[in-house]
């Protein structure tokens, strides 16, 4: 197992604790293990599907953002964001948050973010300039939106799961449905197949045109330039989509 997945899953481990003071021992593990990293920031988002598209698109433009100290956690739902938080804060890791989260859930990342110190009276203007991006509806609607129905009809179609699709869209719930809303709902059916998706899905973009909330949040992770400024140097050139095995 890599430092980088070791100090995942230490973190949810933390997170998952009775009380919300840090345990010792995990404290211990997960400070060797970012110290081992040199980590810079903890990615927060809501689930191992927002993890997935990151990841993806980050390759895609190829970055390494473990190389960059740079690791995504997702939080298991936004309701535990203030416990991750504290976490990172300088009674934790004492590292830089940011995130991703679902326009629906905002509220939750603007409550813990206050009640851990990053401000006061917050509203969701204020969450980019902290580094927090905010989905339209959720991840996988805004994946769908920058591909297209038709563009994301051909990747379930390379994934060979284009059958199960005409077969879903048929069922009595799914009929009226808009084809957007269809597709949505099609990715959360089967265990594993949101995340699948959301890096197919991904992989599938024009790396220059992402979904602005992706955009925006790998922009915001770009390392430290000359004189503490961001990068705006070449932008690497992007990676060709790698092919997923369908998942069935």
């Amino acid at each position: 197992m890599d430092t980088a997945t070791r100090l995942r899953q230490t973190l949810i481990s933390w997170a998952a604790g009775d009380t919300d003071a840090p345990h010792p021992a995990k404290a211990s593990t997960a400070r060797e293990l970012a110290a081992e990293l040199d980590l810079r920031t903890v990615v927060l988002v809501e689930g191992v599907s927002d993890r997935a598209a990151v990841e993806a698109l980050a390759v895609r433009r190829g970055r390494d953002l473990t190389a960059e100290g740079v690791v995504v956690v997702p939080l298991g739902g936004a309701t535990g964001i203030t416990r991750f938080l504290r976490l990172l804060g300088p009674d934790g890791l004492g590292v830089r948050p940011a995130g991703l989260c679902d326009a629906a859930e905002q509220r939750f990342f603007l409550q813990g973010l206050e009640r851990t110190g990053f401000g006061a009276a917050l509203t969701g203007d204020d969450l980019e300039g902290l580094g927090f991006f905010t989905c339209h509806a959720d991840l996988e609607d805004e994946l769908i939106r920058a591909l297209g129905t038709d563009g994301v009809q051909r990747v379930i179609d390379a994934q060979g799961d284009l059958r199960a699709l005409h077969i879903f869209q048929k069922q009595p719930a799914q009929r009226e449905r808009p084809v957007e809303a269809q597709l949505r709902r099609f990715m959360g059916t089967i265990g594993g197949r949101k995340e699948h998706y959301a890096r197919a899905l991904t992989e599938a973009l024009d790396p220059t045109r992402p979904p602005r909330p992706l955009d925006g949040l790998l922009t915001h992770l770009r390392p430290p330039g000359p004189f503490g400024r961001l990068s705006l140097g070449p932008t690497p050139r992007p990676t060709q989509p790698v092919p997923v095995r369908p998942v069935r």
